[in-house]
């Protein structure tokens, strides 16, 4: 199959092109690289099948030219990550919003399947555990800005089942938690590879607020034989999964155990979050998914203990300095 994966030069997108690349699948990736780097894409670039586009998906007339020639698409670009919602809102919110309807638009005319990015912020406010697909959305206040990526990615995914069911576009929408692993950059506030990066230079681990709120962290390449398995299953069209492992762990316990696996003598050091953010953060204490549709629909859950992601991640890195 021909496969456009948007978004790809990203940390996610680039290890599922590289996995779809490896199943002989012909892909295309297209990233403005805003966030992207063309270094993830390295093991691919002089691969045949492999086509590299840049551009955004705000480009209305490119993205319909895309999609006219894939059998499938992967919808993973994005603005993503605390920091860079809470900098530049305005941007997040047009990028996640317009951006999936260009997608959508432009797959409506060959009935494309495509696979739409979520995220869990959009369970919000939760407090029941563990966060269902079914369950009711509870987003917090507008003057809250960390909430306008919630409420984009929200949606996002009514557009998407509002297509499904006026047109009949199959669409399958992809709830991602905490992915990490190779290739994902802290720049952005994504709290693995910092905490990682910290250890081996021996720097003090920053933990915001109590370190007592928990996450769970799956990953990267559990969530691409995920994403695989679902695009295989015709059942998965026109739902709505939680992609992530229910594996829990508090991020003080996180920091610790980077901290014990790297054998540094780093300290951690908590900080207060508006020493952090800007007005208008409000963190969750929880994100837990049931995992149990994807493993119903599939047969797979992500299982890859947290060890082995800090040891990836830690290969990588001293690969990279080393390097």
């Amino acid at each position: 199959m021909h496969i456009l994966v948007t978004g790809g030069a990203g940390f996610i997108g680039s290890h599922l092109s590289e996995r779809l690349v490896a199943d002989g699948h012909t892909v295309t990736v297209v990233d403005d690289l805003s966030t992207g780097r063309m270094s993830n894409l390295s093991a691919l670039t002089d691969r045949p099948g492999f086509t590299f586009v840049e551009g955004s998906v705000l480009d209305r007339q490119l993205v319909a030219n895309l999609v006219k020639s894939a059998d499938v698409v992967f919808h993973l670009a994005a603005a993503v990550g605390v920091k860079l919602i809470m900098d530049e809102p305005s941007r997040s919110i047009m990028t996640n919003v317009a951006g999936t309807e260009n997608v959508l638009d432009a797959a409506l005319s060959n009935k494309t399947h495509t696979f739409i990015a979520s995220s869990s912020e959009v369970y919000g406010k939760n407090t029941s555990f563990p966060f269902r697909e079914e369950d009711d959305l509870t987003i917090g206040s507008t003057r809250n800005l960390r909430w306008s990526y919630a409420c984009a990615k929200t949606l996002d995914e009514f557009l998407a089942l509002a297509h499904a069911r006026e047109s009949g576009l199959p669409v399958t929408v992809l709830r991602f938690f905490n992915t990490t692993g190779p290739r994902q950059s802290g720049r952005y506030g994504m709290v693995l590879p910092n905490f990682v990066k910290s250890a081996l230079e021996g720097a003090p681990l920053t933990v915001h607020g109590t370190g007592d709120q928990s996450r769970c962290f799956g990953h990267v390449a559990d969530v691409v034989e995920a994403l695989c398995r679902l695009m295989a299953t015709p059942q998965s069209r026109g739902d709505v999964f939680n992609i992530g492992t229910d594996q829990e762990i508090s991020i003080r316990s996180l920091a610790e155990q980077v901290i014990e696996m790297t054998g540094s003598k780093s300290e951690i050091r908590y900080l207060p979050y508006d020493a952090v953010y800007p007005e208008g953060f409000e963190d969750m204490q929880r994100r837990l998914p049931d995992v149990s549709k994807l493993k119903r629909v599939t047969g797979f859950r992500p299982m890859r203990p947290l060890s082995q992601i800090i040891d990836d991640i830690v290969a990588e890195m001293r690969l990279t300095t080393c390097g």
